[in-house]
């Protein structure tokens, strides 16, 4: 097989846009997020790393396009976020509305993510007047949590990241990019960004452009970054500031 036929065959060859989370290693709770676009000529970045804040636990191998790894795997409730290569999925705010080509939801105080091992609706976004109320009974994802939980900030503006598509129990659920409750506080298993940085990324990203988001520790992607045909990152910086250890949830 030719490198060409062998990146054909990648689900994300087609993707144009692709957001990049690398971390020093599997238990580091925050790192750095790239941006980068695919032309004729190849990936170039076109905005400075920045920091993000992911589990609080690190990471582990998630569901999502690229192939079974060996290693430790995404659990529910176990702290970590998925790494591997994800679709891009709705975007979701407190807004009426946001300025982002993504398909767009604004959540209202009925709307929860079931985390719910078990459930019929695990990992997914349902209104609970649709759904009735004993069928989001113990998700601890309320997605209006300015409303739920003492005007929480966090999802008021973010997206999916398509972790576990096929809604497999218990393999992890409700996994967003939103904003950070703050610089030193890690996540439950999401990413996490000041609100500035979340609204540029909703602004950037294109669903034409079919945007992956790629989340992996730094020796990992340096071993997979040919065989995937990911963009080259810069050099990672010396050290990333370490994050406190928030126990509620995203």
């Amino acid at each position: 097989m030719t490198a060409a036929t062998a990146q054909a065959a990648t689900p994300w060859a087609q993707a144009r846009q692709m957001v990049v989370v690398a971390t020093a290693d599997w238990d580091a709770d925050g790192g750095r997020m790239l941006r980068f676009e695919k032309d004729a000529a190849g990936w170039r970045q076109v905005a400075a790393a920045e920091p993000v804040r992911i589990g609080r636990a690190g990471s582990a191998w998630g569901l999502g396009l690229h192939p079974d790894q060996a290693g430790t795997r995404k659990r529910e409730g176990d702290g970590r976020s998925p790494a591997g290569i994800f679709g891009i999925g709705d975007a979701f705010g407190y807004a009426a509305d946001a300025h982002t080509a993504l398909s767009y939801r604004a959540m209202q105080a009925s709307d929860y993510c079931i985390d719910v091992p078990g459930s019929p609706l695990y990992n997914r976004i349902v209104d609970a007047d649709e759904v009735g109320a004993a069928a989001v009974e113990g998700s601890t994802e309320p997605m209006r949590r300015d409303l739920h939980a003492d005007g929480d900030g966090r999802y008021a503006q973010g997206f999916v990241i398509e972790h576990n598509p096929g809604n497999r129990s218990p393999a992890g659920s409700c996994i967003f990019a939103h904003v950070w409750k703050a610089a030193d506080v890690a996540t439950a298993g999401c990413t996490a960004m000041p609100a500035g940085r979340m609204a540029a990324l909703l602004d950037w990203l294109d669903p034409a452009a079919q945007p992956v988001f790629v989340l992996l520790p730094e020796a990992a992607y340096a071993r997979l970054q040919a065989p995937w045909h990911l963009p080259r990152l810069p050099p990672a910086p010396t050290s990333t500031p370490p994050a406190a250890k928030d126990p509620s949830n995203d």
